[in-house]
């Protein structure tokens, strides 16, 4: 085994390296040749983007954070019609996002190989949906690509990225939460080329790249003769596979999905009875394999995660070719949540006409207490602060039924008391569109409540539109510095690019004057001077102009770690048991994990080693109880206030 260097995407060849499914892919493009990679962060995607920029000096390839899903595919796909493989990742809720630009490079196709990773979220761990992104693949005429496993992603990549290229057509790579955070040993087969010139040649080619309707009528033609070809190609492994052909039983099964079936048949001892039709390559459907296997199978069952993609096109092919083997699939499998060999097995058991009993659960004889640990926003978080401003300033003017409209990210928290701020969630700056219509047809106060890297990817259209179509809403930007949700990645508002290098700021305050909002910028770590701003806002709203408040303070765990790169100490906060009076205010209106009210106690107390030193649970409390117990370094407020603070890395 060779020596694995530091930076474990580096690793040479014949190393085996214990990646992650995400890094696994990024290694695979690096090897393949990919030198653009754009992408957005979003869970289960993220880490693709930020393996390939902790190594992107290193290897001289283009590695951004782009301001959203749809721009970062137009420019990585910019980049492959300019002959030059590249490859985009984002969340499947992102490529929604990106889905305009997705369809028409489905007519107009690629040069140089180009991958859209989409990654799907089964069960919604981190999203607002589950949906099922292989549809993407039917409507944009584009390949699908799903890995089983870690290993397979690795090398299936550079599979893809081979389609691609063979068919100049972008190539979707589907993974799923499962298969993007596992981890899994990788043997690497080949070295990553080192400072490659990531240049190419743009082909001027007016037919193919100006979709107007005569191109695009043409194009979709290009686009179908491509499809068609894919259809009907003699597909082998590694994208389909064959296993154990002959039987009277057939089982498909596509991506993750094949890893639950194996082990199903493992434990059933059944891999003898039936056939098994591996897919990789989901969309389009081979039609080659899928009739051979009907031609000898009386059954199929169709095992896939999410929607019936596979299952659907299967009963289409077999229907078209007169085949009358029956097909199976959702009513054995479950259509929703993500799949499990547990989940499969019973599906499975049914389909072969094997008895089977699930095992009964394990018995502990002392189970562990574990307490519930529902989400909560980290102690010192400036989100908790700002609210607290907003709902007092709205007192102070006997605002009693302002309407808060919600965004995606950690403040989406707010939701829950003693806050309430965020009354709607639906989509990535969906906040400010949605404001501005209950605005239209409302009396009440209305409040669009939306992150710093939220704003930046779709909140200034929202924002624009109010101004042009005279809304009412007013805007609160919650900026705190980074994208804070998908683990503290920069944004145009940051100064700094993907790789770490110091980039143009873009105020976010400029960006709202510039369209014509009054902008008040607070600092809510100044609670009372944050509430007399806020309050002179709310006046200048309800006297009918465009008012816009930047809540700015920066995230408290980059505070944290700021303050052990510096040295810099953060206050701790204590409570005094001779002055509380068990009041609760504390409790009740902070909400700080930090704050707790020990089992049998009557009053709270303040975890020491959680406190970031905010300050909020002193200005609420009403006798004076809780004091700083250990003071700030010098100049601590610049951690949570400045946008760089020297002597930091």
């Amino acid at each position: 085994m060779v020596g694995i260097p530091v930076k474990a995407l580096l690793a040479e060849k014949g190393s085996r390296v214990l990646y992650m499914g995400n890094e696994a892919i990024a290694r695979g493009a690096l090897e393949a040749g990919v030198c653009y990679f754009a992408a957005y962060p979003g869970t289960p995607s993220t880490e693709i983007l930020e393996s390939v920029a902790e190594v992107a000096e290193d290897v001289g390839v283009i590695a951004e954070w782009s301001v959203n899903e749809k721009v970062a595919y137009e420019s990585a796909y910019a980049a492959a019609i300019a002959g030059v493989r590249s490859l985009t990742a984002m969340k499947h809720v992102g490529v929604n996002v990106a889905a305009d630009i997705l369809v028409s490079s489905g007519y107009s196709g690629t040069k140089a190989g180009f991958l859209v990773v989409s990654a799907d979220d089964p069960s919604a761990h981190s999203s607002q949906n589950e949906q099922d992104n292989r549809w993407y693949g039917y409507l944009a005429h584009i390949p699908v690509v799903e890995p089983s496993s870690v290993r397979e992603a690795y090398k299936l990549v550079k599979v893809a990225l081979g389609l691609s290229e063979k068919y100049q057509q972008p190539v979707m790579f589907r993974t799923t939460t499962r298969v993007s955070h596992s981890r899994q040993y990788v043997e690497l087969e080949d070295n990553i080329p080192i400072t490659r010139v990531c240049r190419g040649v743009f082909d001027k080619d007016l037919t193919r790249w100006v979709l107007i309707p005569a191109h695009a009528r043409l194009m979709k033609e290009r686009a179908l003769k491509v499809w068609r070809s894919i259809e009907e190609a003699d597909w082998g492994p590694p994208l389909v596979e064959v296993l154990n052909p002959g039987k009277r039983k057939a089982i498909i099964a596509s991506g993750l999905a094949f890893a639950y079936v194996s082990e199903s048949l493992e434990r059933l001892g059944a891999w003898s009875e039936v056939t098994v039709l591996k897919l990789n390559l989901t969309v389009p459907l081979p039609v080659k394999p899928v009739l051979n296997i009907a031609g000898e199978a009386e059954e199929i069952l169709v095992v896939e995660e999410l929607d019936p993609v596979v299952e659907t096109n299967v009963r289409s092919v077999l229907g078209k070719h007169g085949v009358r083997a029956r097909v199976l699939g959702k009513e054995l499998i479950p259509e929703s949540g993500e799949l499990s060999t547990d989940r499969v097995l019973p599906g499975v058991a049914k389909f072969l006409g094997i008895e089977y009993t699930p095992p009964p659960p394990l018995k502990v004889e002392e189970q562990a207490m574990v307490p519930p640990r529902p989400p909560v926003m980290c102690p010192g978080c400036p989100h908790r602060m700002t609210f607290y401003v907003l709902k007092i300033a709205a007192n102070k003017l006997k605002l009693r039924n302002v309407v808060y409209t919600g965004d995606i990210g950690c403040y989406t928290l707010g939701y829950q008391k003693p806050f309430e701020t965020q009354m709607t969630c639906f989509e990535m700056g969906g906040s400010i569109g949605i404001a501005h219509g209950i605005s239209k047809v409302v009396e009440d106060p209305v409040v669009a409540v939306i992150g710093d890297s939220t704003f930046f990817h779709a909140g200034i259209p929202g924002s624009v539109n109010i101004v042009y179509n005279s809304g009412r809403a007013m805007i609160v930007v919650l900026d705190n510095y980074t994208t804070a949700m998908t683990g503290h990645q920069p944004h145009p508002g940051t100064g700094l690019s993907a790789t770490g290098s110091r980039a143009p700021v873009v105020e976010i305050a400029d960006v709202l004057r510039s369209v014509g909002f009054r902008v008040y910028v607070i600092n809510p770590l100044r609670i009372r001077e944050s509430i007399e701003t806020v309050v002179r806002a709310f006046q200048d709203y309800l006297n009918g102009e465009k008012v816009a408040v930047v809540s700015r303070m920066r995230c408290s765990l980059e505070a944290y770690r700021l303050s052990r790169e510096t040295g810099i100490m953060l206050p701790v906060y204590a409570i005094d048991e001779s002055k509380c009076t068990a009041c609760m205010a504390c409790v009740n209106l902070v909400a700080c994990p930090a704050i707790v009210v020990p089992e049998g106690a009557k009053k709270p107390v303040i975890l020491e080693d959680m406190c970031l030193g905010c300050g909020l649970c002193a200005h609420v409390c009403p006798f004076k109880a809780i004091y700083v117990k250990r003071p700030g370094g010098e100049g601590w407020e610049k951690l949570y206030s400045e946008r760089f603070v020297e002597g930091a890395g």
